[in-house]
């Protein structure tokens, strides 16, 4: 539950954090990848959080779930943000050298992964939500 609301809450907030950003309001915001808060870094730090609190900071499952979003969380931030900054290159790329006559209108995705800012956004956020849920739960 608390992996599902932090991702949920993530992606809703991507939306006025934008609008805050560019006065432009962007609702397929909603459905991407990228941008602030991190998604990925809510949903992983949320289920690793709430694994500790209600199974034990001392048990292998809270490891596990303590390497597979350090992986993400550096995937977020490293591997996925070096791709999107690939396909800008190769987009522009693209335009200047096919100006008024592409091969395909289809470009590639460039807003794959998160600055540090917004990994450390997803990562805050995903540490509150299971802290509230164990609160009210408990």
């Amino acid at each position: 539950i608390c992996a599902l609301i932090a991702w949920q809450l993530a992606q809703i907030l991507k939306i006025p954090f934008h609008f805050w950003r560019t006065q432009k309001l962007e609702w397929r915001l909603y459905f991407s990848p990228g941008g602030m808060p991190s998604s990925h870094a809510a949903l992983m730090v949320s289920t690793t959080l709430a694994i500790a609190l209600f199974h034990g900071f001392d048990t292998p499952l809270f490891a596990l779930a303590v390497a597979i979003s350090m992986i993400v969380l550096y995937d977020a931030a490293g591997v996925r943000r070096q791709a999107g900054m690939h396909a800008q290159k190769i987009n522009l790329i693209i335009q200047e050298l096919l100006q008024g006559h592409p091969i395909s209108e289809d470009q590639l995705k460039e807003v794959l992964g998160h600055s540090p800012l917004e990994v450390a956004g997803g990562t805050i956020l995903g540490l509150i939500v299971p802290l509230v849920y164990w609160l009210i739960v408990r």
